[in-house]
C-alpha cells in the first residue's frame, strides 16, 4: 500500500538503535537546519515532474486492488468447490493479492501502472489462473485490454482496471489455506515449489526486504524519487539496454540509506552520488550478508559460478535467492553512468554552495551532441499489434550489438539512448509502424596512421541474425518484419529526428512530467543544427548520383550512390577527439566502504577484434560466396568523400540541400521497404520456413582520417 510522501516534519528521528547493511555507517550525524531546507526545496522543484500522486487517486488504488482482491479470494472458492474441498477448508481457504515494485515502494508516479502477485494456496493450478481466472476478469466491466503471456520467462496477465494499468504474476504456495498475514520473506515458503513461482514470488520478497533494510522509509522514498527522475532525465535508466533498472536503483539509495542512517533526503542524494562514483567496481553492492539455504537454488557467487566473475556491476538481490540485478551492464554503460554519477556529484556539491539549483540536476545532457558519429537501429512492422511485439524483440537484443561493437578496438564507447523514436514511412499512405533508436559512438584514432577504416559489417549482420533467428524460434516473425542499420555524423541526424527532441531548452522543470515509472520519452536537450549533408546512410535503393554539403570549415560534401555486393565504397569521416569533462565534485574523506564478505573480481580484459583496414578513400571487398548464386543482394552503402570544386557555389548549395533532406527521408524509409531475399549462409540459424526471410546483409564502414 503507498506510504506518505517525506515532510520536513517527519525526517527528524531520533538515531536508529538498530544496525544496518554489511559495514558500520559512514556516519551518524543528524540533519542541520540547512538540510531540511534543502530537502524542502528538493520536493517543490520535483513537483512539477509529475512524481508525486494525489490523495484521490491514491485512494483510487486502494479501492482498485481492493476489488482485485476480492475477486482473487471469489475465484479461490470457486475452485475450492469444484474440487470438492471440505467446506471448513473452502471458508478459510484464503487468497491475497500483493504488491510489489514501484507501488509497494511508495515511489510511483502519476499514471504508473501497478505490479501484483495473486498467490494461491496448492490446490489451484497455473493452469486455473489463465483460464478460470482469466474467464473471470473478463466478465469485469472494468476490466479492459486484457491479455495473458503465459509463456513469458515469468509468466503473466496484464490488464487495464478502471483506467490503472495491472500486470499480475501468479504463485501457488505449498499451503492448504493463504491466511491474511502471510509474510512472503519467509524462506520456507519457497520449499516444493516449482522455479515459475519461485520467480513470481522475487519480486515481492525482494521488494519487502529492501524496505526493512532501510532505516528511514521516508527518506529512502524521497531520496528515491529523486534519483529515479534524475537517472530518467539523464537517460540511463534502462535495464533491458544495459543500464539500471527500478530495483537496482532503488538498492543503490537503499545502501546509502544504510551508510548514511539519520541523513535527510538532500544529504542522501548528494551522497548516493559520492558513494558510487568512487564505488571500486565489481566489487557488489550488497544491502545484507548473504544467507546459506538449503533449497539447492542458484544464487549470484563468483567463488562458484564462473560466470558471475564476468559481471561488471553487481547489485545482489537481499532476498533468497540472491542474484544479480544488473547483469546486462556493458562496459560502455558502466563508464556512462559513472560519469553520470560524477556531474551528479558536482552538482549536488554547486547546490550545496548555493551556487546552482535542485532543477540543474535534471537537466537532460545533449546527447545528440556529445558524439560525433551515431548508429541509428530502425525496425518496422505493418500492423500496430507486431511492431509492439517486434520493438520488444529488437530492443532486448540492442544491448548484443553494444556489446559487440566493444570489442572492437577503436570503438571507445558505444552509448544507446534508451528514448526510441518514430522513424519516417515510405509512403505516408501506407500503413506501417517504424522505430528507430540511436547509438553514439566514440572513435580513437590509432598509431602512426592518419586514416582509420572500420567495418562494422560483422556486428550488425551478427545483431539482426539473432534477432530474426529468435523471431523465428518464437514464431513471432511475420514476412515484412525488418531490421536496418545506418550510421550518421552528428550534423545528419536533424534530418530523420523530429526537431522538438533537437531543440535546446533553457529550463527542463517546465511542462515536463514523469507519468509512468517505465516511461523513459523525456525530451532531450540538444542545440539543432539547421545544415544540411548527405548522410552515409545505410540504403538498398538506386539513387543517382547527388552532392550535399555542410557549412563546416573542413566538412568535404558527400556523395551518395548505389553500390553492389562487389563494390562497397566507405565514408570518411573525421577524427572527433573526445575528452570526457571531469567532475568538480567535492574531495572527500569520507572512504566508501567495499564489500568485504565478496572476492574482488576482475573481469578479463575485453577481447580485441580488429576489423581495421587502412585505406586511402575506398574499401573495396572481394564478392560474398552465397549459396544461392542467383540471388544478388544489394549491399549498403555509407557514401564517399567528394571533392571541394563540388560545393564552391553557394547558389547550389540550397538547391542540394533540399534535394538532399527530401533524399534522405525516402532513403531511410526504402532502408527497410527494399530489403531482399537472402539465401546467403547465415551460421547457427534454424531451418528456415519455405516463405523467403528479408536478411539485409548490413554494411556500415566508417574512414577517420
Amino acid at each position: 500500500m503507498p506510504f506518505p510522501v517525506t515532510t520536513q516534519g517527519s525526517q527528524q528521528t531520533a538515531p536508529p538503535q538498530k544496525h544496518y547493511g554489511i559495514s558500520s555507517p559512514i556516519s551518524l550525524a543528524a540533519p542541520k537546519d540547512t538540510d531540511c531546507t534543502l530537502t524542502q526545496k528538493l520536493i517543490e522543484t520535483l513537483k512539477p515532474f509529475g512524481v508525486f500522486e494525489e490523495e484521490e487517486e491514491l485512494q483510487r488504488r486502494i479501492l482498485i486492488l481492493e476489488k482485485l482482491n476480492n475477486l482473487v479470494k471469489e475465484w479461490i472458492r470457486e475452485i475450492s468447490e469444484s474440487k470438492s474441498l471440505p467446506q471448513a477448508v473452502i471458508e478459510n481457504v484464503g487468497g491475497k493479492i500483493f504488491t510489489f515494485g514501484s507501488y509497494r515502494l511508495g515511489v510511483h508516479t502519476k499514471g504508473a501502472d501497478i505490479d501484483a502477485l495473486c498467490v494461491a494456496p496448492r490446490h489451484v493450478d497455473r493452469s486455473d489462473f489463465f483460464t478460470s481466472f482469466y474467464d473471470k476478469l473478463k466478465l469485469q466491466e472494468e476490466v479492459k485490454d486484457l491479455r495473458a503471456v503465459e509463456e513469458a520467462f515469468v509468466p503473466v496477465i496484464k490488464l487495464c482496471f478502471d483506467g490503472i494499468e495491472i500486470d499480475i504474476l501468479f504463485a501457488r504456495l505449498a499451503l492448504q489455506t493463504i491466511p491474511e498475514d502471510l509474510d512472503l520473506r519467509d524462506d520456507s515458503l519457497l520449499k516444493n515449489l516449482d522455479i515459475r513461482c519461485i520467480r513470481s514470488l522475487n519480486g515481492c520478497r525482494v521488494t519487502d526486504e529492501i524496505l526493512h533494510l532501510v532505516p528511514n522509509i521516508d527518506n529512502f522514498r524521497l531520496t528515491l524519487r529523486a534519483i529515479k527522475l534524475w537517472a530518467k532525465c539523464h537517460n540511463i535508466y534502462s535495464n533491458i539496454l544495459g543500464f539500471l533498472g527500478g530495483v537496482s536503483w532503488a538498492m543503490l539509495v537503499a545502501r546509502t540509506c544504510q551508510l548514511y542512517p539519520n541523513a535527510v533526503a538532500s544529504t542522501l542524494v548528494r551522497k548516493f552520488f559520492l558513494v558510487f562514483s568512487e564505488w571500486e567496481w565489481p566489487n557488489p553492492v550488497l544491502l545484507k550478508e548473504p544467507e546459506e539455504r538449503n533449497l539447492n537454488l542458484p544464487v549470484w557467487d563468483p567463488r562458484v559460478n564462473p560466470s558471475d566473475r564476468y559481471h561488471l556491476m553487481p547489485i545482489i538481490t537481499p532476498a533468497y535467492p540472491q542474484q544479480n540485478s544488473t547483469y546486462n551492464v556493458s562496459v560502455s554503460t558502466r563508464m556512462v553512468m559513472i560519469e553520470e554519477f560524477k556531474q551528479g556529484l558536482a552538482i549536488t556539491h554547486e547546490i550545496l554552495l548555493s551556487k546552482a539549483e535542485w532543477s540543474k540536476l535534471f537537466e537532460a545532457p545533449s546527447f545528440f551532441q556529445k558524439y560525433k558519429h551515431y548508429i541509428v537501429l530502425l525496425a518496422s512492422a505493418p500492423t500496430e499489434k507486431q511492431h509492439l511485439e517486434w520493438v520488444g524483440l529488437v530492443e532486448s537484443k540492442i544491448r548484443i550489438l553494444v556489446g559487440s561493437l566493444e570489442k572492437n578496438e577503436f570503438i571507445t564507447l558505444a552509448h544507446v539512448n534508451p528514448q526510441s523514436f518514430p522513424a519516417p514511412k515510405e509512403n505516408p499512405e501506407k500503413e506501417e509502424f517504424r522505430t528507430m533508436w540511436v547509438i553514439g559512438l566514440v572513435l580513437k584514432k590509432p598509431e602512426n596512421s592518419e586514416i582509420l577504416s572500420i567495418d562494422l559489417t560483422y556486428d550488425i549482420q551478427s545483431f539482426t541474425d539473432t534477432v530474426y533467428r529468435q523471431a523465428i524460434n518464437t514464431k513471432m516473425f511475420e514476412m515484412d518484419m525488418k531490421i536496418a542499420a545506418m550510421h550518421l555524423k552528428r550534423k545528419e541526424l536533424h534530418q530523420l529526428l523530429p526537431d522538438h527532441v533537437l531543440q535546446k531548452k533553457k529550463t527542463q522543470t517546465e511542462g515536463v512530467r514523469l507519468t509512468a515509472l517505465n516511461d523513459n520519452r523525456l525530451d532531450l536537450s540538444v542545440d539543432s543544427e539547421n545544415r544540411i549533408s548527405v548522410p552515409s546512410s545505410t540504403s538498398t535503393m538506386k539513387i543517382g548520383p547527388l552532392t550535399g554539403s555542410s557549412q563546416g570549415r573542413s566538412s568535404p560534401a558527400l556523395t551518395l550512390m548505389a553500390g553492389s555486393v562487389t563494390n562497397i565504397q566507405a565514408t570518411e569521416i573525421s577524427l572527433q577527439q573526445v575528452n570526457p569533462s571531469e567532475s568538480s565534485g567535492v574531495a572527500s574523506s569520507e572512504s566508501i566502504p567495499q564489500t568485504a564478505s565478496q572476492p574482488s573480481i576482475s573481469p578479463s580484459p575485453k577481447p580485441m577484434v580488429p576489423r581495421v583496414v587502412s585505406s586511402t578513400c575506398l574499401v573495396s571487398h572481394p564478392p560474398r560466396s552465397s549459396g544461392n548464386t542467383a540471388t544478388n543482394i544489394p549491399n549498403p552503402i555509407i557514401g564517399v568523400r567528394g571533392h571541394s570544386h563540388l560545393i564552391n557555389k553557394k547558389q547550389e548549395n540550397q538547391n542540394q540541400r533540399e534535394l538532399c533532406r527530401k533524399q534522405i527521408i525516402q532513403t531511410t524509409a526504402s532502408l527497410l521497404a527494399s530489403q531482399e531475399t537472402s539465401s546467403t549462409d547465415l551460421s547457427n540459424i534454424p531451418v528456415l520456413p519455405a516463405n523467403p526471410i528479408p536478411v539485409i546483409k548490413n554494411s556500415i564502414k566508417l574512414i577517420q582520417r
